[in-house]
């Protein structure tokens, strides 16, 4: 009976390789026309890979479309931060032109002020509140030689004096500080010098005041108002401003002008304080204690 079985399942395996064999060869023949079990095979196995692969495929989609955001993403902040840099970068360097141009001109001038040594210095605060036009303060004081009522400048013009000084700063106090005891002694420029002192400021329209000008003297607009030099403390000849307009005073015994400053007492930022290079008589270096005197 087991030898039975044995044969059997050996005739079995045969038959199977003779009937795979010629499958395989009925297959590999040419032929105009596939049978109905192949075209049976293939199409259910076509319809079975569409069914997995459209959702395969819609899924990989949203894959790669959140992967292209995420790339899409990172190259735009990557973007911005190069977008940021170079607006610093222009600003830096359009704040270094501006240095640079005006330390230029402050270099130009420095040798035409006479027996005074101009000093550069730098504003290194300015108080933001109504007292933006009255002071400032700068990186020098009384151990670099600054002192009190020291004519101050930029590359334009006069902008103002010394008020008080530590060892390493020193206030400035502008030509437009509403202080009754700023003044300062002014001339016009012309055939013939016109003596006044400037004092007061127009906020509205930004003018200087020089007062004390001679009732019937002939002032043109656009007349250069200069330093006068006449105190022995400041130098004469600093620019201060032109003439915009002139007007009788209340009493109407003198003229005044106002003046337009050739500095722009607004934007500071490099200053000269002109340090004397020449030695200052007693009796005019007593005279700077006082606060009201005409510089």
């Amino acid at each position: 009976m087991p030898q039975f079985f044995l044969n059997k399942r050996l005739i079995i395996l045969l038959v199977s390789i003779i009937i795979l064999v010629a499958l395989i060869g009925f297959s590999i023949r040419e032929r105009d026309e596939l049978s109905w079990a192949e075209k049976f095979v293939k199409d259910t196995t076509g319809f079975a890979q569409s069914l997995v692969a459209t959702p395969t495929q819609y899924v990989i989609g949203i894959f790669e479309n959140m992967k292209d955001l995420q790339n899409t993403y990172e190259e735009n902040k990557e973007l911005k931060k190069h977008l940021e840099d170079m607006a610093r970068l222009e600003a830096k360097v359009y704040s270094l032109e501006k240095e640079n141009a005006e330390l230029a001109e402050i270099l130009e001038i420095e040798g035409s002020i006479g027996d005074y040594d101009p000093m550069q210095a730098t504003v290194i605060s300015r108080s933001p509140d109504r007292l933006w036009h009255e002071m400032i303060i700068v990186n020098k004081g009384s151990s670099h030689g600054v002192e009190k009522n020291m004519a101050v400048m930029t590359a334009r013009g006069l902008i103002g004096k010394v008020k008080s000084t530590t060892p390493f700063t020193s206030t400035i106090q502008l030509l437009s500080a509403l202080d009754p005891t700023n003044r300062i002694s002014a001339a016009l420029q012309g055939d013939k010098k016109l003596f006044g002192t400037i004092e007061g400021y127009d906020k509205e329209n930004e003018w200087l005041l020089l007062k004390g000008l001679p009732v019937d003297a002939e002032i043109e607009p656009d007349q250069m108002v200069v330093t006068s030099g006449l105190g022995g403390v400041f130098p004469g000849d600093v620019p201060v401003g032109k003439v915009v307009e002139v007007v009788p005073d209340q009493f109407g015994l003198n003229q005044t002008a106002y003046i337009k400053p050739e500095a722009d007492f607004y934007n500071i930022e490099h200053v000269m304080i002109l340090t004397r290079g020449m030695a200052i008589p007693e009796q005019i270096e007593n005279d700077e204690e006082n606060e009201g005197e005409d510089l």
